[in-house]
């Protein structure tokens, strides 16, 4: 839900007093005739105050805490669970992992010191927000957010499918969920995995952890998934491409 603009005024009146939106907007990047938008109608988008935040040197989520809607931020917050951590890594970094370790297995017994992870794709990845759900979904886990926010369950899904949960959903999914508030907001690109106060190297961490096993059959639910969409965009690439025909 977006932020009141008599809330966040004053909460920019906090951090910046002397400066002026054309200064705000400058420092920030973000654009004036945006600002003057949301202002003008009442609702500044959260990423609004991200950005500002950042600019100013303030973490986004001490920032949005300080917002009634996203009072619960401010609490002590939990860390990511080995699974989380795991979604949050893209589809090609696990496929390079199962090449490197391939390829590691096929050199025992060599001399040469084993070649260093290259560094993992960052955060959001193409499917980041499904993943996220997926990883923390005990089976109940939509049903359960769809009644406490009232969204129904295709619209849920429809946005998962699009990966991008709106902050308010995002928040309501790790609570529903039992999880750290802040994982939905990395998943969807809103806030940095420091930011959320995500310890450094976990993704690779969780990546290093997973057996050769867990790894393969990982991998190998993420190509599936990957080829199911890959297909259903083809099937309606080509069903566009006959209505286009007809129609001459």
């Amino acid at each position: 839900m977006p932020l009141p603009a008599k809330a966040f005024q004053r909460w920019l009146h906090g951090i910046a007093p002397q400066a002026s939106t054309a200064d705000i907007c400058r420092i920030s990047g973000v654009k004036r005739t945006t600002l003057a938008q949301q202002l003008v109608r009442g609702k500044v988008a959260e990423s609004t105050v991200v950005s500002i935040s950042r600019a100013f040197n303030i973490n986004p989520v001490a920032a949005l805490a300080t917002f009634e809607n996203f009072g619960e931020l401010g609490g002590s917050p939990l860390l990511p669970t080995a699974a989380e951590l795991v979604s949050q890594i893209a589809t090609m970094d696990l496929l390079k992992a199962v090449i490197a370790r391939s390829a590691e297995a096929a050199r025992a017994g060599d001399t040469d010191q084993p070649q260093p992870a290259p560094p993992l794709t960052p955060v959001p990845h193409a499917t980041s927000v499904k993943n996220w759900v997926d990883a923390i979904d005990d089976g109940e886990l939509r049903h359960r957010v769809s009644a406490a926010t009232g969204i129904a369950p295709q619209n849920y899904s429809a946005q998962l499918t699009a990966n991008r949960l709106t902050p308010e959903l995002a928040i309501a999914t790790a609570k529903a969920a039992g999880t750290g508030l802040t994982g939905g907001l990395v998943a969807t690109g809103m806030i940095t995995e420091v930011e959320a106060g995500w310890p450094r190297g976990a993704r690779q961490a969780a990546l290093d952890a997973l057996s050769d096993g867990e790894l393969a059959a990982l991998a190998g639910d993420r190509l599936q998934a990957l080829g199911k969409t890959l297909k259903r965009q083809e099937q309606d690439h080509e069903q566009t491409k006959t209505i286009w025909e007809n129609l001459g």
